[in-house]
């Protein structure tokens, strides 16, 4: 398995690539996918550190929503929602 996405209600809830097959249009394909099952829009969280994850993101339309401190994830880390619209 090169990588997965998990979808719920319009929720992006995990996207994964394994690192040896990045920057090879799977994460992309797999988005594109998500997007055509989810004809209103998706939302998702990812961690403020991350940031090649947002240029994904925002590279595939998503737009930054909100910033959190990261007090009510699991994590306690500062996180960010992204929300992509048709």
């Amino acid at each position: 398995i090169g990588g997965l996405l998990a979808l719920d209600a319009g929720w992006v809830t995990q996207l994964y690539v394994d690192p040896s097959r990045q920057r090879r249009g799977l994460g992309s394909a797999l988005l594109g996918r998500a997007k055509l099952r989810s004809p209103v829009g998706l939302d998702l969280w990812t961690f403020e550190t991350n940031i090649d994850s947002h240029r994904f993101y925002e590279r595939h339309g998503f737009v930054l929503v909100e910033s959190t401190d990261g007090r009510d994830n699991e994590e306690r880390a500062p996180d960010r929602l992204y929300r992509w619209s048709r």
